[in-house]
């Protein structure tokens, strides 16, 4: 993206000028002979000043899955650091858990998932696995991603939560390395849940100009469940593989994570949460990476049983348009969460992240009605009432 700045000697210009395709290797300051501008009818030309913004990579498709999407230097097989093994280590677990989630999405589903494969020039790249109008799943998106970049000072508060940035760090392009399995999961019966989980690693490098400075690192991620229709002993047993996996490593975990999850799905506009919650932590150091890199791994293969169950138990319950109608305004407040408060989205779009696996997560369809209030006491109150004052569940 090239910001176009015109500097002029006096105001009341108008000016004009022939479309003029900008490459990455532009000079930051470029003067355009041919930019011709009139005042009183009296042409003139004058230098027009371009300023590179910070370069946002554009996705290259690939027609192979590659081996790792590591750079050579975070390859096990070379020297390397903790860290870097621990990339390498997160990499291989993420992909496993795609193939692991897909392989039981298909089996349910009847159909296959269609697969893009694509790198970044500066470094990664990622798989995206999409099944639509299948026999069971309106949309399935299943995707990982293993990316280095740039990002500016804006993105990087938006992966960290924050509002504003550190007043002792002067603002400037971080380097940064980010690794996540990311999927939603939208099924067609409106007795049968949504689910989302995505699970990720970060890290920030010392800048250029700052050598020694420290890398920051921290995992985050969540599985969270958002019915249409309230099954006890479906949000229930969901809620009980959570605290089984949060459980093997730390008790405090699963009601720690639990409220975290409660808060963070919040639609402050509506007053309301996006579901019925499960786990979410985020920005998490302060336990030994091999620790949380164990906990991380626990909680994807946890996907599975906790979820398939509930749609071989849902999908082919009969319903009527009304429970359709409903379960598509639940899904206009998934589409609002996820486009207004969501830090994965948000970083996503100010780092030039691949479109189309950013809003994958979006369903298929939605709806929106003017003033829609549920009727008190039926069962869409009954979820609405849940997603306004979150319940514990085990």
């Amino acid at each position: 993206m090239q910001t176009l700045i015109l500097s002029t000697p006096s105001p009341n210009l108008t000016f004009s000028y022939s479309p003029l395709t900008l490459k990455p290797q532009t000079l930051k300051t470029l003067t355009l002979k041919s930019l011709t501008l009139n005042r009183l009818s009296t042409p003139r030309t004058i230098p027009l000043r371009v300023r590179s913004a910070v370069a946002i990579e554009k996705e290259m498709p690939e027609n192979e899955r590659p081996e790792t999407f590591l750079r050579e230097s975070d390859d096990t097989s070379s020297p390397s650091s903790s860290c870097s093994t621990v990339r390498s280590r997160f990499e291989k677990m993420i992909r496993e858990a795609q193939d692991r989630v897909c392989a039981a999405i298909e089996a349910v589903d009847g159909g296959e998932f269609k697969e893009d494969v694509w790198s970044r020039p500066g470094g990664g790249g990622g798989i995206s696995r999409v099944l639509q109008d299948g026999g069971v799943f309106e949309k399935a998106g299943v995707n990982v991603s293993v990316v280095y970049g740039i990002m500016p000072p804006e993105a990087y508060r938006a992966a960290k939560g924050e509002s504003s940035g550190n007043s002792d760090v002067k603002p400037g392009p971080v380097p940064f390395f980010a690794a996540g399995i990311s999927s939603v999961l939208h099924p067609k019966n409106p007795f049968a849940p949504t689910v989302h989980f995505n699970y990720r690693y970060f890290e920030t490098d010392a800048p250029k100009e700052a050598p020694g400075a420290p890398r920051q690192w921290w995992f985050g991620g969540g599985t969270d469940l958002t019915p249409a229709y309230i099954f006890e002993e479906d949000v229930k047993h969901f809620h009980m593989v959570q605290k089984h996996a949060c459980d093997k490593f730390d008790p405090t975990f699963y009601p720690r994570f639990k409220k975290w999850c409660d808060d963070y799905f919040f639609i402050t506009h509506r007053g309301e949460r996006r579901g019925l919650g499960g786990i979410f932590f985020d920005d998490l150091n302060d336990y030994d990476q091999e620790m949380l890199l164990a906990f991380s791994t626990e909680c994807t293969k946890s996907v599975v049983p906790a979820y398939i169950p509930l749609i071989e138990r849902r999908k082919d319950l009969p319903f009527t348009d009304a429970h359709k109608a409903w379960q598509q305004l639940r899904r206009g407040r998934y589409v609002e969460f996820n486009l207004v408060y969501d830090r994965g989205t948000t970083f996503g779009l100010k780092t030039g992240g691949r479109i189309e696996s950013i809003l994958v997560s979006l369903p298929l369809s939605a709806r929106w009605e003017y003033d829609h209030k549920p009727e008190e006491g039926s069962e869409e109150w009954k979820l609405l009432d849940a997603c306004i004052n979150p319940k514990e569940w085990v």
